[in-house]
């Protein structure tokens, strides 16, 4: 299936026995996405482990024979209490790795962490904010439900923001796909912006005017050298706990995001 100039078009797959999100977008060098498609293949929890494993793998196949993506990008399985659930989550992406090998598609693993911080530029977003960003990033009028379909729409939204990156699997630079590779060449062309996403620049921009105003202070204040220690002095005597930094640091990143999402809806 040919598409019209260097544009990526990459499958993600949130993995999971009861619900596997699917979704497909199309990115351009410019980072502008458009969602293609998004689908969620359910199986019964009182069917067989195997034949629950056949109905995911089936669908995600019908995916990817149907849009033919340059990429898939699947959630990176991390250690969970329950075993039960992280068990079924890894069957689920063994089945998209294995369907996007035997098909020589170039596959992309991202730590939940890493799609939040692509899609909303804080790694510790809860699923209604990645859920209203990733809607915002496609322009769409509201996210779609269930959680499972934006989680897929967003791991392949990162994957084609982060191409190229060191951790990715079987996207070096000699096995690029044609279409990655134009999209990479075109992509250099806009003069190598990194893959933020839209409200990871304004969180950029609202902390360093944050910064700004923090230094215009001190310098009207005619704060000295020695000030530091007496700063920390007077901390020292207050009492303030060894847990006080991790608490500001909180803080600090939470007014960010919400700064940075008053710049967008502005």
């Amino acid at each position: 299936m040919s598409r019209p100039g260097p544009v990526l078009r990459v499958l993600g797959v949130d993995p999971g026995l009861t619900r596997c999100g699917v979704g497909v977008v199309e990115v351009t060098p410019d980072r502008r996405a458009r969602m293609v498609a998004v689908t969620v293949v359910r199986t019964p929890s009182d069917m067989a482990l195997e034949q629950r494993l056949v109905l995911i793998a089936a669908g995600i196949a019908e995916q990817i024979e149907e849009h033919h993506p340059d990429a898939v990008a699947v959630e990176r399985v991390f250690a969970q209490a329950n075993v039960r659930t992280v068990m079924g989550t890894a069957q689920a992406s063994g089945l998209a790795l294995h369907a996007a090998a035997v098909r020589g598609i170039p596959v992309g693993l991202h730590t939940p962490s890493e799609v939040k911080a692509a899609v909303t530029g804080y790694g510790n977003a809860d699923k209604k904010q990645v859920q209203a960003m990733i809607a915002r990033v496609l322009g769409l009028a509201e996210a779609p439900k269930p959680a499972d379909a934006a989680d897929a729409l967003a791991l392949a939204v990162c994957h084609a923001w982060r191409l190229g990156a060191p951790d990715q699997v079987g996207v070096q630079s000699g096995s690029l796909t044609p279409a990655q590779r134009a999209w990479r060449d075109a992509q250099a062309g806009t003069g190598g912006r990194t893959a933020s996403s839209p409200l990871a620049r304004a969180a950029a921009a609202a902390a360093s005017a944050g910064r700004s105003g923090t230094g215009a202070q001190r310098a009207a204040s005619g704060t000295s050298a020695a000030a530091p220690v007496d700063a920390a002095s007077q901390r020292g005597s207050s009492g303030a706990s060894a847990a006080a930094p991790v608490d500001a640091a909180s803080q600090r990143g939470s007014s960010v995001a919400s700064a940075a999402a008053r710049r967008l809806g502005a």
